[in-house]
């Protein structure tokens, strides 16, 4: 039995709609003398993400504890929080054919809605980006207390996007989402790059 079609879409940020060129932090690292993939790993660590991530912990807070990690390779806390701060000021980049077929689908009566485990600094990255305006709804993981896989966070999104599961279509880069989405009864594509628009369009019946 076919699914029925999607009438909207929800599209995760970061490795989708927005990119972030990887040898920004790698520069950081060298001009600081730190290993490659430092930031990210320590930034990454479960512990001290999944707080920022449900709102517990501010951004700036989560930065402050990234700093505070680096103080002995970089061996002055100041430096450290001169790094962080230098690799922060980048705030990624906009993928222009995502951004086109969020444009297309809305335009196409398509409900548009951005699925992202983000920070409080959402808000100012969206603003930054020129994205304000851009879709239907911002369903932010540190705002709803909850985030990606959960199965409340895609309730919490449907409800944000005033449509059932099963008529949702949501786009995210990795497989643990996927699968989460799935489990709460939505269609789910795992992105692999602009070459998979063409299956959106058809996806959400959308032209172009």
């Amino acid at each position: 039995m076919g699914r029925e079609r999607a009438t909207a879409l929800l599209v995760d940020f970061d490795g989708v709609l927005r990119r972030w060129d990887p040898a920004v932090a790698a520069e950081v690292e060298r001009e600081y003398g730190l290993s490659e993939g430092v930031l990210a790993e320590i930034a990454m660590q479960w512990g001290r993400l999944q707080p920022v991530l449900t709102g517990r912990v501010s951004h700036a807070d989560w930065m402050t504890s990234v700093a505070d990690a680096l103080s002995d390779s970089v061996g002055d806390p100041e430096r450290a929080r001169a790094a962080v701060e230098q690799w922060q000021r980048y705030r990624g980049e906009v993928d222009p054919e995502v951004l086109a077929f969020v444009r297309e689908a809305r335009a196409g009566g398509i409900r548009v809605g951005l699925g992202t485990n983000a920070t409080d600094l959402l808000d100012a990255d969206l603003a930054a980006l020129g994205l304000v305006g851009e879709l239907d709804v911002v369903v932010n993981s540190s705002k709803i207390g909850v985030h990606k896989p959960a199965k409340e966070y895609f309730q919490a999104a449907c409800e944000a996007l005033e449509t059932p599961p099963a008529r949702v279509l949501f786009v995210d880069d990795e497989d643990w989402s996927i699968r989460g989405a799935r489990v709460a009864g939505l269609s789910a594509l795992r992105w692999s790059g602009p070459a998979d628009l063409r299956y959106l369009r058809a996806a959400l019946a959308t032209t172009g």
